[in-house]
């Protein structure tokens, strides 16, 4: 199945995602992380987090900077974050928490490749009990896969269960970050599922503004939006 050469991403276009189909084997439900998690490497999505994070890490504490990531896949970014701490010897622990029982067994083996102390656990970020143990939780490529009420939901979520503060990155839905998608996503990987998924994702995308009003119902008050690498955005919210 190949994606539209085009399509009119001035609203959201709900066509379903392949890697959110029920029955994905396990061999290309894998291949397809690792893919995604090589597209995050070159967005530098850990460096955006990295950035945002250290302040809190910098600052004289009693315990570490504990750090959930939600939806984290292969592990990828979470792994990729606690090293990068490791390395600038910070009180930082990163976990991350997934739906798929597949990406939580492939984001442990990871952790444990990479020597870092993460912990990785099954959990459903649309019916579970959020932990409210963490001060940063963060999400990546999720937003997208979710309806607006449920993106709602869990933007709420985050920001009730964060001691400090919630960051959201994730694509960013425009013309330019489709065709990027579907004439670049072929260069980058052989996985013919993100080949479909990638330009899937970008039409399912929110824009800047509609993220601000989507953390604005959610009661995020003073959520900020800025623009990132490879036609993304992050969001940030600190609570007061």
């Amino acid at each position: 199945m190949k994606a539209p050469w085009y399509l009119d991403v001035r609203i959201r276009q709900l066509r379903p995602e392949l890697i959110d189909q029920p029955g994905l084997d396990v061999k290309t439900h894998r291949t397809a992380l690792c893919a995604i998690a090589g597209i995050h490497s070159l967005a530098f999505t850990h460096r955006f987090y990295w950035k945002a994070i250290r302040p809190f890490a910098e600052r004289p504490a009693s315990r570490p900077v504990r750090v959930l990531d939600v939806a984290c896949g292969s592990g990828d970014v979470a792994v990729k974050l606690a090293k990068t701490a490791q390395r600038a010897g910070w009180p930082i622990i990163v976990d991350g928490c997934d739906l798929s029982s597949i990406a939580v067994s492939l984001a442990q083996e990871r952790a444990e490749l990479a020597q870092v102390p993460s912990r990785f656990f099954s959990f459903d970020a649309l019916n579970g009990v959020w932990p409210d143990d963490y001060d940063v939780i963060i999400t990546s490529l999720f937003m997208h896969h979710l309806r607006n009420d449920e993106a709602v939901h869990v933007l709420r979520q985050m920001a009730n269960s964060a001691r400090r503060m919630v960051l959201v990155n994730d694509l960013i839905r425009s013309p330019f970050g489709y065709l990027l998608a579907r004439f670049g996503t072929p260069l980058l990987t052989r996985s013919p599922l993100v080949h479909y998924d990638a330009p899937t994702s970008v039409a399912r995308a929110f824009t800047p503004i509609e993220l601000i009003g989507l953390a604005h119902r959610a009661g995020m008050l003073g959520a900020t939006v800025s623009r990132c690498w490879m036609s993304r955005m992050q969001l940030q919210w600190s609570r007061t």
